[in-house]
């Protein structure tokens, strides 16, 4: 069962110091772009693992993905609204935006899609 999840990105100018796997794109619809691949293809998570003291012990359920996932991104003066459609469970969701936001992202609400 697909969640709807909403998310804010209250200064998405501050997001460039989070790291290696941060967004490179500061607007909405890129930063929707980037997080719906990282929902939809294993390509960040094989990047993080990769870059693990040990890749092996990474548990391999943080790699899951869900093809069927869609991002929709809104700005909202100096703050970016993201609406993720996903059946990722949100422990994995709320890792992919770890990478790519460190703790500058906040979970506003879920409901069911």
């Amino acid at each position: 069962m697909a969640t709807r999840f909403y998310l804010s990105i209250p200064d998405a100018g501050a997001l460039g110091a989070v790291g290696a796997f941060a967004f490179r794109s500061q607007g909405p619809e890129g930063m929707a772009e980037e997080l719906q691949a990282a929902l939809r293809e294993d390509a960040l998570f094989q990047r993080w693992r990769a870059a693990q003291d040990d890749p092996d012990a990474v548990d391999p359920g943080l790699g899951a993905t869900d093809p069927a996932a869609t991002v929709r991104g809104e700005q909202h003066d100096l703050k970016i609204d993201l609406i993720a459609i996903t059946s990722i469970p949100g422990t994995i969701l709320k890792h992919r935006l770890r990478l790519l936001a460190g703790n500058g992202w906040e979970l506003r609400d879920v409901s069911a899609a």
